[in-house]
């Protein structure tokens, strides 16, 4: 079965939000067939920053990336997430 990469960037619900932890609690978050394999830190402005992750998941998934941006949404610290690219791997 195919995997692909997406790219997520995740808006914190302010600059008081620690990034590493925020990255901790969407891995620990992540369903088995999940895997988080990079991050990075984006600056927004103002000390605002939003985080960047890879997230690798099965292709075939029922409803593309629905599922991974609900799981994503429910992490306590999280404002908005926005899908920036898919790649199949």
């Amino acid at each position: 079965m195919a995997r692909v990469a997406v790219a997520v960037r995740v808006f914190p619900t302010g600059v008081d939000v620690d990034i590493n932890d925020l990255r901790e609690r969407i891995r620990s978050s992540l369903p088995p067939q999940y895997s988080l394999v990079g991050s990075g830190e984006v600056p927004i402005a103002f000390g605002y920053k939003a985080l960047r992750v890879i997230i690798t998941m099965p292709e075939e998934t029922e409803g593309g990336t629905e599922e991974l941006e609900s799981v994503i949404k429910s992490v306590e610290g999280v404002e908005e997430v926005e899908v920036e690219v898919v790649h199949r791997i």
